[in-house]
């Protein structure tokens, strides 16, 4: 599994000829790395008694953090397996009209969920910003940079699922479907949006 690996070993895997892992894992790593970061902030600020007002807050935005990187985590493998569905179902045979269109639903089907995983990821993502909203405005002042980093790999993260979301609903026919996931996504990024420019406003002021 690719969350097994070390440092090194992942990114070996990323610069192969392979087309996954790829993006999709990367953004989700990426995203981990971002709630890690959130936790250790949180960590530093339980681990104060000057911050003894707020750690009762502290713990419930931690917990949330850890329930994101669990997710994150988890979703680095999903990722590259879903992908590796969508070249299995390119790859099978369209001899007949029969086997053509066989081949042609499991190519839709899998590119549906090609699509519904990043955006996941980028929903997760975009949990995590919130978080960092919340760690950096509450959190120990020495670690607000650690805060402002974790919100900036959160949106980052967010941005790549989402780019990995829109790439795959081009080949995707159900206008139904492209027309609500394209929908999500725009709110999403409006959400992000509003949360970067408090992120951003926070660090400028303890940083």
């Amino acid at each position: 599994m690719l969350i097994d690996k070390s440092i090194t070993g992942f990114l070996a895997e990323l610069k192969s000829d392979s087309p996954a892992p790829g993006g999709g894992s990367a953004a989700a790593l990426v995203g981990a790395i971002g709630a890690a970061l959130g936790i250790m902030v949180g960590n530093l600020t339980l681990g104060s008694a000057k911050y003894e007002t707020v750690h009762e807050q502290c713990k419930g935005v931690s917990l949330d953090f850890e329930e994101r990187l669990a997710s994150l985590e988890k979703y680095i493998d999903e990722d590259t397996e879903v992908f590796k569905q969508v070249m299995k179902a390119y790859k099978l045979p369209k001899n007949t009209d029969e086997e053509k269109q066989v081949r042609i639903k499991a190519i839709q089907e899998f590119l549906k969920a090609a699509s519904t995983l990043p955006f996941t990821v980028a929903r997760t993502c975009l949990d995590v910003l919130e978080l960092s909203v919340k760690i950096i405005s509450i959190g120990n002042v020495n670690a607000a940079s650690d805060a402002a980093v974790a919100g900036r790999m959160a949106e980052a993260a967010m941005w790549s699922a989402i780019y990995n979301v829109r790439i795959n609903l081009g080949s995707i026919k159900d206008a139904d479907f492209v027309a609500d996931m394209k929908s999500r996504v725009d709110d999403i990024v409006a959400r992000s949006e509003v949360l970067m420019d408090q992120l951003v406003k926070t660090a400028n002021e303890k940083i």
